[in-house]
């Protein structure tokens, strides 16, 4: 006991010779009236000098305001660090617009046509194949399912064709599950093989809802280069170019960093009602503390499902050939030289 009392002698005479004193805290204090007395003063010191904090920050405001608004600052995200790439397309390129004039699916985004969709499996199908097909064909109007059974690739591609249809879209399975989606543009192509990933079905989605059959609105985003252009002109094609707006329907396809997030929906209004309590003078006391209530429209989402992630492996020119056909494009690993390199 004694030697702390003599190093806190020790320590209080240093403050002494320094010139500062030591602050005294309440929980210093044993005397409980001369202890509550001192954080009150504590307590009050701080109030003042938040509010000349307060002050001085609403005057910079003031400040700021006369001489203008400030200029809004913008985040530095990974997309608009993007590395420049040459394929962006620009919306005065007129090399870009005389192709889609002349490209395989002019003749359905130009409504000369309709679109007409066969969907079939891999050879091995799983349990979770055809529910997932099952949806696809809720999803995209005027699509048939076929069997696949034994028959070659090449051969359904011919039987397709020879019945109309406009694109065929084959979903294949690994390990009792859907990883993968074909999708051929006939008769002439091109094929674009898709990674399928984070599959969630309608009935593992909460408080969804059942889509109609009415055509679906399409939303394309931020498809900017030319491969990624030609990407969404061929999804645009597998569905009708004339949705009914009645159904509250809408199908996306969301670019985000080489992934395509796919979701379906259906918007919902609903009148949602606003109270407001009337009150007006000593007149009015017996109204006072009611409630009137006026309808206001309200919109929301519904999600419908299916919901998924596609990322682009290749593109190949004409359809499905694996020994002879030419590729447009191919993903390689060594092509991802940076987070910041994009090619959709």
């Amino acid at each position: 006991m004694g030697e702390k009392r003599k190093r806190s002698e020790e320590v209080g005479g240093d403050d002494e010779h320094g010139g500062g004193k030591k602050q005294i805290l309440p929980s210093m204090i044993k005397n409980k009236d001369k202890r509550s007395a001192l954080h009150a003063k504590l307590k009050h010191q701080k109030k003042i000098e938040k509010r000349k904090k307060a002050k001085a920050r609403d005057a910079a405001e003031k400040r700021a305001l006369e001489l203008g608004p400030p200029e809004k600052k913008i985040p530095r995200t990974i997309e608009n660090t993007r590395e420049n790439d040459e394929t962006v397309c620009k919306p005065d390129d007129e090399e870009l617009f005389a192709g889609n004039d002349a490209d395989e699916f002019s003749s359905i985004l130009n409504r000369k046509s309709d679109p007409k969709i066969l969907i079939t499996t891999c050879r091995f199908n799983s349990t979770r194949g055809p529910a997932f097909i099952s949806e696809l064909l809720s999803v995209i109007p005027n699509a048939h399912y076929y069997k696949r059974g034994t028959y070659d690739l090449k051969k359904i591609v011919e039987y397709a064709t020879n019945k109309d249809f406009t694109s065929l879209i084959v979903v294949h399975t690994n390990r009792r599950e859907p990883d993968a989606l074909l999708i051929i543009a006939l008769p002439n192509g091109p094929t674009a093989h898709f990674k399928l990933s984070k599959l969630v079905l309608r009935k593992d989605i909460k408080n969804h809802g059942n889509p109609t059959s009415h055509m679906p609105e399409l939303v394309l985003n931020n498809f900017t280069t030319r491969l990624g252009h030609r990407i969404g002109r061929m999804i645009q094609s597998l569905f009708p170019q004339d949705p009914n707006f009645h159904g509250r329907r809408v199908v996306t396809f969301h670019n985000q960093r080489d992934f395509i997030f796919f979701r379906h929906h259906r918007y919902i209004f609903e009148s949602k009602e606003s109270k407001q309590s009337d009150s007006k003078g000593n007149k009015d006391k017996d109204v006072k503390g009611e409630k009137s209530s006026q309808g206001k429209m309200v919109a929301r989402l519904q999600e419908c499902g299916p919901r998924f992630t596609l990322k682009l492996i290749n593109l190949q020119h004409g359809t499905f050939d694996t020994k002879g056909g030419e590729y447009e494009w191919v993903h390689k690993p060594e092509m991802d030289t940076s987070r910041r390199r994009f090619f959709l």
